[in-house]
C-alpha cells in the first residue's frame, strides 16, 4: 500500500494488478487472526467503559456470597462486607464497592469464567471479516488513484492522500457493518443473567435491541426500531475517522523508512516486519489520542432507553462523561485499548500486505511461464 509518488514505494503497477478479490481476501484473513487474539482486550476496555457509564458489576464469581445447600457456611471468598449487608431473605450480601473492576488486570481475573474473555467473538469475527475486508481494499484503490491524481494535478496535496483515503474507507466500512458493531458492544458490556444457559449471539441481541421498548407492531414502530441499530453511529464515525487518518498519516512514512532502512524490499521478512512494527506505533498512537471518543461510543451503543439514545449527540455524551468521571472518565479504558490496537493494527496491515505480496508473486511467476512457453 506505498505511494506510486517518486518518493514512495509502492508499486501502482502491482497493486493495480491485483483484483480486489484478492485484496478482500487478504484483509479477511487478517482480520480473522486479529479478531481471536485481541479479543480479551476488547472485552476489557468495554467493561471498565461499561461500569463507569453505570452497568452494574455486582456478582461477579469471585466476589459473591455463596451457600453451601447442606451446612449454609458462607463460602471462603466472601469479603467481610458481606457480612454486615442483609438481603430481604436475611441472607449476607457482598457490598458493591469489591465488586468493582479496578483495571484490565482484574477484569481478567474477576470475569464469569476464562471462556468469556472471548465474549462477542462471534460478533467481532462477524464484523471485522467484512469490515477490514471492505476497508483496506478500499483504502488501497483510493490511496493510488489520489496519488495519481494529486501527482499530476496538485503534488504539494500527496502527503495527505493517507489521510483523505483513510477516512473515506473506513467511513464506508463504518456504515456498511455498523449494526454487528453494535450488537458486539452489548455482547461484550452487558453479563450473561441466565447461567447454565447459551448466551445470546449476534442475531439474537440485534432482535433484542429491535424489540427493546416497542410498544405497538404499527409500521412506525418498526421503523422506530430498526433506526435504533445505527443508534451512534455518529459517535463510532468520530471515533473511526480520526483513529484512521491519524493512524495512516503516522504509518505510511513510519513503515516507508523501515522499508528503506532494511534495504531489502522484496523479501517477506522484510515486509512483515516493516508493517507491523509501522502499524503497531501507528495503531497505539491513533488510539491513545481517540479514548475520548470510543468512551463516546461505548456509552451511547450501551443505552438502553431509545428515546434518550437517539436524543442524545456525541457532544452531549462526552460533556456528561466529563462531568461524571473527568479526565479518568475520558480516558476510561485506555490501557486496554491501547494495548489491543497497537498489535491490532500491526497484525492487520502486516498480513495483509504479506498475503498480498504472495499473491502477486504467484500470478506474476505464472505470467512469466507462459510468456516463457
Amino acid at each position: 500500500m506505498m505511494a506510486s509518488s517518486s518518493n514512495s514505494i509502492r508499486n501502482s503497477n502491482e497493486i493495480m494488478n491485483m483484483g480486489f478479490s484478492e485484496r478482500a481476501l487478504s484483509a479477511a484473513g487478517a482480520a480473522f487472526l486479529s479478531a481471536i487474539i485481541v479479543n480479551p482486550l476488547d472485552v476489557a476496555k468495554t467493561r471498565l467503559q461499561a461500569q463507569a457509564a453505570g452497568v452494574p458489576y455486582q456478582n461477579l464469581s469471585h466476589t459473591r456470597c455463596s451457600f453451601e445447600t447442606n451446612t449454609m457456611l458462607p463460602d471462603i471468598r466472601c469479603y467481610p462486607s458481606c457480612y454486615n449487608h442483609r438481603s430481604p431473605l436475611g441472607e449476607p450480601s457482598c457490598a458493591p464497592q469489591p465488586s468493582q473492576y479496578k483495571g484490565t488486570l482484574d477484569v481478567f481475573y474477576k470475569v464469569e469464567g476464562f471462556r468469556k474473555l472471548w465474549r462477542g467473538t462471534s460478533a467481532s469475527l462477524a464484523l471485522s471479516v467484512p469490515t477490514v475486508g471492505i476497508y483496506l481494499p478500499c483504502y488501497d484503490i483510493f490511496c493510488n488513484l489520489m496519488e495519481e491524481y494529486s501527482s499530476q494535478n496538485a503534488p504539494s496535496m500527496t502527503p495527505y492522500v493517507p489521510l483523505v483515503a483513510g477516512s473515506v474507507a473506513r467511513s464506508l466500512a463504518c456504515i456498511s457493518c455498523y449494526p454487528v458493531e453494535l450488537a458486539r458492544t452489548r455482547m461484550q458490556a452487558f453479563k450473561d443473567t441466565h447461567s447454565g444457559k447459551r448466551p445470546p449471539g449476534v442475531w439474537k441481541t440485534l432482535v433484542e435491541v429491535i424489540t427493546t421498548n416497542r410498544s405497538t407492531n404499527n409500521l412506525q414502530s418498526s421503523l422506530h426500531s430498526f433506526r435504533f441499530l445505527w443508534t451512534g453511529l455518529g459517535a463510532q464515525l468520530a471515533r473511526d475517522v480520526p483513529f484512521s487518518a491519524i493512524c495512516w498519516t503516522t504509518l505510511e512514512p513510519v513503515r516507508r523508512q523501515l522499508l528503506v532502512m532494511s534495504g531489502d524490499r522484496t523479501s517477506p521478512v522484510a515486509v512483515l516486519g516493516a508493517n507491523f512494527s509501522a502499524g503497531f506505533v501507528a495503531g497505539s498512537l491513533a488510539a491513545a489520542f481517540t479514548c475520548p471518543l470510543d468512551v463516546a461510543k461505548t456509552r451511547r451503543q450501551i443505552e438502553k432507553d431509545q428515546v434518550r439514545a437517539l436524543k442524545m449527540t456525541t457532544r452531549q455524551t462526552l460533556v456528561e462523561i466529563w462531568r461524571d468521571g473527568g479526565m479518568k472518565g475520558l480516558f476510561m479504558g485506555v490501557g486496554p485499548r491501547v494495548a489491543r490496537a497497537g498489535p491490532s493494527v500491526g497484525i492487520v496491515v502486516s498480513f495483509y500486505e504479506v498475503v498480498k505480496y504472495v499473491l502477486h508473486n504467484r500470478k506474476h511467476h505464472h505470467v512469466v511461464a507462459e510468456t516463457q512457453q
